[in-house]
């Protein structure tokens, strides 16, 4: 049942000068929600002041007549009476509602649809801690959870024991089961264990029952809707699967992941015990194998196995989507550079260039970056892998329209650019690329170092790449030519290459007059 719009506390807030944005923001309310009910106090002139002291349902009434009254007009189940029939051999949930339905009409009353019914009926059970006598239905549901007992690898390289958590996951109809190791219990290993889950049941089931870890909810309130993270929502929408969590401390809620925490206990490991592992890789392999032949067991008390249960149970399973859920974080307030480039790990991604000088937010999954700007999403970015840095990702329809006809650097025009001033230039470019294991990280240094020519003329840098190539240098860069430039060893250079050598010089050497001695060394003394 939808839950109603709480318009006293609506018109409370108000009178404390509350925009309808923050209420609906403080108090999960809907925005169209918070604007009825200031809408409606508009035009009839509402204020808190007049209806204080009238209740929360009076009040409602008052301000949704037609919705009270739709809200009303169904009769109601007695459902201690259809906890006491479910205990009857054959009888469910769905002939108890048919017979409630005719029940209804011979009244001339208004029947609740099924799933209503079904929902009171499970909150009913919740409220008188009962147990819930409605079978498993095939599909219906998983029920997930952290072991309570961990297990540990050697890491080979310190020796160091390293503390290793279980997800565990247990289809109820089938008993169908997963164990996956895990570092940690944090979101990121919480929805990858989720992602495993669904690939390896070959299917998604309609509901995910998990408990009240705070890895996945936010709140969990006795009266109220319950709140989760914002990724573990949006797993839930992508698989379109509910995520339902238990009641607090209520354990029977999810009796069939609880059981097989038990079980796994000596299904994994208790037969895993006298093992040494020395990688989670390792660990994995080996717990994976030991459930199989878990859910290959027969049953004790029923036909068949949990394997073969599962394979009952599959066609009923929502089909897995296209593509997995691709697990993302943020990155908030980052500043657009003038250039309308966004640096990210040493690479830089453009959004559209009216954006320059704004802040935006990234959000980063696996394989791609999008760039957001108050909730709006600008454009999307294949992401640089790890080990590539300095890189340029820019979109075409990015750029200003002055720029959109610039080709690109690539090392074929560079190369171009270096032979056309001369081949010491060339040179010294070449062995920039040479030096680098790809050829795009040679892009940048070389750049620098042809644009000295802009600065200094051509020539003259032609030269000082001949002069730091005499001097030995293996690995020239900007650095290098940019001291030779500013302090004009080029020039002197450039003269002493150009002066004919002295004959009597290169014979004879410098020669000292028997004066020079005399005066003690100083020819001016």
């Amino acid at each position: 049942m939808a839950r109603k719009i709480p318009v006293k506390l609506i018109l409370e807030l108000r009178a404390a000068k509350l925009s309808m944005r923050k209420i609906a923001a403080i108090r999960r309310i809907s925005r169209h929600s918070v604007s009825e009910v200031f809408r409606i106090a508009n035009e009839r002139n509402i204020a808190y002041q007049d209806v204080k002291d009238m209740g929360d349902e009076e009040l409602y009434q008052l301000f949704f007549p037609e919705k009270h009254f739709i809200e009303t007009m169904f009769e109601e189940p007695d459902y201690a009476k259809i906890h006491q029939e479910l205990k009857k051999v054959g009888v469910t949930l769905k002939l108890l509602w048919e017979e409630y339905t005719e029940a209804c009409q011979e009244k001339g009353a208004i029947s609740r649809g099924y799933s209503t019914f079904c929902e009171g009926y499970r909150n009913f059970t919740i409220a008188h801690q009962l147990t819930n006598h409605l079978d498993h239905k095939p599909g219906e549901r998983v029920e997930v959870d952290w072991s309570g007992k961990t297990m540990w690898y050697t890491d080979i390289s310190t020796g160091e024991i390293v503390e290793v958590f279980l997800f565990v996951a247990t289809l109820p109809y089938s008993q169908y089961s997963y164990v996956e190791p895990t570092h940690d219990m944090k979101m990121e290993s919480f929805l990858r264990c989720h992602i495993h889950m669904y690939e390896y049941f070959g299917g998604v089931p309609t509901r995910t029952i998990c408990d009240n870890l705070k890895t996945g909810v936010v709140r969990h309130p006795k009266a109220g809707e319950v709140v989760l993270t914002e990724d573990y929502a949006a797993l839930g929408s992508h698989y379109m699967t509910a995520i339902m969590p238990t009641g607090i401390r209520k354990p029977k809620q999810k009796a069939s992941v609880e059981g097989t925490v038990g079980k796994i206990a000596t299904a994994v490991i208790a037969k895993l015990r006298d093992k040494r592992f020395y990688s989670l890789p390792e660990l994995k392999r080996a717990v994976a194998k030991e459930m199989d032949s878990f859910n290959h067991q027969r049953f004790q008390k029923r036909e068949g196995s949990r394997y073969e249960s599962w394979l009952e149970e599959k066609p009923y399973l929502q089909a897995l989507p296209a593509l997995p859920y691709e697990i993302s974080h943020w990155e908030n307030a980052r500043a657009v550079n003038i250039d309308f480039h966004v640096i990210y790990k040493k690479n830089r991604y453009s959004c559209p260039y009216q954006y320059a000088g704004k802040k935006v937010d990234l959000r980063i999954t696996d394989s791609t970056l999008e760039i957001y700007h108050k909730g709006q999403r600008l454009t999307t970015h294949g992401l640089f892998p790890a080990h590539v840095k300095n890189r340029y990702s820019t979109h075409q329809e990015d750029m200003p329209p002055a720029f959109r006809k610039i080709v690109p650097w690539d090392d074929t025009r560079i190369r171009k650019w270096a032979a056309a001033i001369g081949p010491n230039i060339s040179e010294v470019i070449e062995r920039i690329f040479r030096s680098v294991q790809i050829k795009e990280q040679a892009y940048n240094p070389s750049l620098a170092v042809l644009k000295l020519s802009k600065t200094y003329t051509e020539e003259r840098l032609e030269n000082a790449a001949e002069l730091v190539l005499k001097r030995g240098a293996r690995n020239p860069r900007y650095h290098h030519l940019s001291s030779i430039l500013s302090a004009n060893q080029d020039i002197l250079y450039a003269q002493q290459k150009n002066e004919p050598p002295n004959p009597e010089e290169a014979s004879m050497g410098y020669l000292r007059g028997t004066a020079y001695y005399e005066k003690g060394g100083h020819e001016d003394a």
